[in-house]
């Protein structure tokens, strides 16, 4: 019988420099791979007794599941939904947060071959209306926390599903999935699925618009072995904790896929509300090896005081979802000894570009490519740029086969044509990689402001705004100009002690702050006050919002 470790080796073939560092990746996945029946039932039968997962919540509830309870309470809600009439290729919603009920749900939808679609417990009626009908979704397992349910039953009435199941709770209409699925045996024959079967559909954030449906097959899953192997540094013994709820991408980024194929511990806090110093003391309790969440979240640890608790235990720490500025990189590592190690990916893709273990990050970078894509810059033709220039941040496709890469947008031929492109992934990012093959972020293509001849990003600027003490949160944008076009505007949340100051005189403070801290051509010749900036349901800024409404869109 196979180790561990022999386990997700067999799908990979790898090679490293001379300096300890992953060079070349590369899959090798039979036509009928699944992870939840090759990765985590294979490590089941090898050492059933391995712990998979710490799960807690904010009300001091404890779990412990171990690989072999995984794989037996998938094969139950699996057996369930079977009774139940689902079949391969039916669609089914989870809203599970970050319930301990969402592992379970994953691995037994992926087994029976239906299609799994993670959402927020923060949706409205309308959202759900909007994803049913666009999704061809019939069935949903949801939480019984807050609105959801009710949520739910109101997009019912305009978008009716087959079945709708309730975890954490029991209510009318519903079927209680905890109870329900204990029924079952906890054995399962095989069923056939292709490695290039829907396993996986996820709503994008939605910046610019409705939100876009992205499929991804069953190599999506073992994609992420690199982004847990050599970006998070993760080995059998490590315990890793990834902030994510489950109903974004990032939840299969640093709370599944990866994490478990090498065997690791998955740690699983459920909490309604973010408070730093809980998380750091689950890091405490619990001895966290690896710890990814998005750069804000670092802003609060530096903010709460990392003094106050004892994090020794933390050999590792990783960043993404957002653009990472040179002041929380710097604070972070005088108080922790670490250094965040970014990395950049989308829901349609893992992880592009990183900072593999071994690599010398450098602050205000993403990192370089990761060996599994080749990641280039272009410019709109397609054509690559030389280094220095900033262009769009895209993957050179493979003839065949393009593991890592989404399959398509669902129903949406028209933005399929414009994503692949040129025989390109078009990511709509855009970036300048350095001579060294680092990657420095400037913005979302849209997000590029053009101002008396200069292409101005948002982000250079938006980092500097953070380092001033009164901000809070900024958004830059471009504003209409009857001279040059478009000038660049800020639109500035003011922390608390500055909330009764925002007149005329901080506004010149911050313009001069920013001339003094980056080329003056790129000041905010436009600063606005304002008590929210409009975001997506996910917490991305809408900027596409702020210039609709001064006219620029």
């Amino acid at each position: 019988m196979m180790n561990v470790q022999e386990i997700h080796s067999q799908y990979i073939e790898e090679e490293f420099g001379e300096d300890g560092v992953i060079k070349r990746f590369d899959l090798r996945l039979p036509d009928n791979f699944s992870y939840a029946y090759d990765i985590i039932d294979r490590i089941a039968e090898a050492e059933p007794d391995r712990r998979a997962m710490i799960w807690c919540d904010d009300e001091g509830r404890e779990k412990v599941f171990t690989y072999g309870e995984l794989s037996g309470l998938s094969n139950k809600a699996a057996n369930m939904l079977l009774d139940k009439g689902i079949r391969k290729g039916d669609k089914i919603m989870t809203v599970l947060k970050r319930h301990w009920q969402m592992w379970v749900a994953v691995l037994a939808i992926e087994k029976i071959g239906a299609v799994l679609i993670p959402a927020t417990n923060q949706l409205k009626k309308k959202d759900y209306v909007y994803r049913f009908d666009a999704g061809d979704i019939d069935y949903v397992i949801a939480t019984g926390d807050g609105d959801v349910c009710e949520n739910i039953e109101s997009a019912c009435t305009e978008c009716p599903l087959k079945l709708k199941f309730i975890a954490k709770g029991e209510r009318e209409g519903w079927i209680s999935f905890d109870t329900e699925f204990e029924k079952y045996p906890d054995k399962l024959e095989r069923i056939p699925t292709s490695v290039d079967d829907d396993c996986l559909m996820f709503f994008s954030s939605g910046t610019t618009g409705y939100p876009k449906m992205v499929v991804h097959s069953h190599r999506y899953s073992a994609s992420h072995i690199p982004t847990a192997k050599y970006w998070h540094h993760l080995n059998e013994n490590s315990i890793h904790l990834t902030i994510s709820e489950s109903g974004w991408g990032k939840f299969f980024w640093g709370k599944l896929y990866g994490q478990m194929a090498l065997g690791a511990t998955v740690m699983a806090y459920d909490f309604t509300r973010f408070v730093p110093g809980d998380v750091m003391g689950i890091i405490e309790k619990y001895k966290v090896t690896s710890l990814c969440c998005p750069p804000t979240m670092y802003r609060f640890f530096i903010k709460e005081g990392l003094g106050d608790y004892d994090i020794s235990s933390l050999e590792y720490a990783t960043t993404a979802g957002e653009a990472l500025n040179a002041e929380v990189y710097e604070r972070f590592k005088e108080m922790t000894g670490l250094s965040l190690m970014e990395g950049f990916g989308q829901t349609e893709t893992t992880l592009l570009i990183g900072n593999p273990y071994g690599t010398v990050s450098r602050s205000g970078s993403m990192g370089r490519a990761m060996p599994l894509f080749d990641v280039i810059i272009a410019d709109s033709e397609g054509n690559e740029v030389p280094d220095g220039t900033t262009g769009e941040i895209c993957v050179r496709l493979k003839e065949g086969i393009n593991n890592g890469i989404f399959k398509g947008y669902y129903k949406n031929p028209a933005e399929n044509e414009r994503a692949f492109a040129y025989g390109l992934y078009h990511t709509g990012d855009t970036a300048y990689r350095d001579t060294d093959g680092y990657f420095q972020y400037v913005g979302r293509i849209d997000d590029v402001i053009k101002s008396s001849g200069y292409r101005i990003g948002p982000f250079e600027i938006e980092s500097v705004l953070m380092e001033h003490p009164a901000v809070l949160e900024a958004a830059v944008t471009a504003a209409p100009d009857p001279v040059r076009g478009c000038v660049v505007k800020a639109t500035i949340v003011l922390t608390g002690k500055y909330k009764d100051k925002g007149d005329a005189a901080l506004v010149k403070e911050i313009q001069e702050f920013v001339k003094e801290n980056t080329a003056p051509y790129k000041y905010p010749r436009i600063v606005e006050f304002a008590d929210e900036l409009p975001k997506t349901i996910s917490g991305k800024i809408r900027r596409v919002e702020i210039r609709r409404n001064d006219g620029m869109e």
